[in-house]
């Protein structure tokens, strides 16, 4: 997929070191359990790469077009655990710090969105993230996602007493689409 300045593409072994540095780095990963070694990074290119392979779709690797060959990934994952929004396909992104504040996560999501409604013919997308994470929340909302409080949950997937257990949770439904500015 392409929009005016990103390509969203499968995953390349060059990819793997600047990756594994942006897991490594506890500014981009405050907001998750710890930092990944490189072991668990390449691990997780395995297993998203397997996931596309599975379904067609999932976390695609960014580039910048003449710019930055990788700078994180954008896209659909099914959420892997359940609550009480399950089933579900969460769009999601994680970015290298020195490319945040350009609006690339926004541009990325939602080419990402219009593929879950266009091509997925999904009926609803969610985003989920810990209550504090307020860069995450803010483009939730600028691709025009919704919050509903009562929503809100304590992740399974971390331990009960997790200062980040607390989520919140922004859903779209595609008769929502017509909020989501096409992508080239």
């Amino acid at each position: 997929m392409q929009t005016s300045r990103l390509v969203l593409r499968r995953w390349q072994p060059e990819d793997r070191v600047p990756f594994a540095a942006l897991n490594a780095d506890p500014i981009v990963m405050e907001y998750f359990l710890a930092p990944l070694s490189r072991a668990e990074s390449d691990a997780l290119v395995d297993r998203i790469e397997a996931a596309i392979e599975e379904r067609g779709f999932g976390l695609w690797a960014v580039e910048i077009i003449n710019g930055a060959p990788f700078i994180g990934f954008v896209g659909l994952a099914p959420v892997s655990f359940e609550t009480h929004f399950t089933p579900a396909v969460e769009v999601g992104w994680r970015l290298a710090k020195e490319h945040w504040g350009r609006g690339y996560a926004t541009e990325a999501a939602r080419a990402a969105l219009n593929y879950a409604f266009d091509k997925l013919m999904l009926d609803e997308v969610v985003s989920f993230t810990s209550v504090g994470n307020l860069r995450s929340r803010r483009v939730m909302e600028r691709l025009g996602l919704h919050h509903d409080p009562a929503d809100d949950f304590d992740n399974p997937a971390l331990p009960a007493d997790h200062p980040l257990v607390r989520h919140v949770l922004y859903r779209l439904e595609r008769n929502e689409r017509e909020t989501i500015p096409p992508s080239t």
